[in-house]
């Protein structure tokens, strides 16, 4: 059975840091990509960084350039959500998800109706 499971969420000042984890379990690992979305109240679901599991290609949207880093433990089967310089902005659930990909393909998809499993969401709120 697949399971996500995301950890790390909280309420910090502006300015503040988190580190958001997601725990994979059920799958191939290296097989798939992982995406990072939020969705605060009353907006859509955006995607906010991906990875692909086997050659690390990334993908992230621009409100969190050089503020936001990804990373994938492939020996924990766990992916890293590292979030600086938070902005009341930022103020979402965050939620992972996985996606097959195919192998070398370096590129992970960015629209949430690419992917197939989700975790249950983790509460992010960043206070001005």
């Amino acid at each position: 059975e697949v399971e996500l499971v995301e950890s790390g969420g909280g309420s910090v000042r502006s300015g503040g840091s988190l580190r958001l984890s997601c725990a994979a379990s059920g799958f191939t690992f290296d097989d798939y990509a992982i995406g990072w979305f939020r969705q605060a109240p009353g907006k859509d679901r955006e995607g906010v960084f991906c990875i692909v599991n086997s050659d690390g290609g990334t993908t992230y949207a621009d409100s969190v350039k050089e503020r936001f880093t990804i990373s994938s433990d492939n020996a924990k089967n766990t992916v890293y959500l590292q979030m600086n310089s938070l902005k009341p902005e930022d103020t979402a659930v965050y939620y992972c998800a996985a996606t097959m990909v195919a192998a070398g393909t370096g590129r992970c998809p960015f629209h949430h109706l690419s992917y197939d499993y989700w975790g249950q969401g983790t509460q992010v709120t960043v206070s001005s």
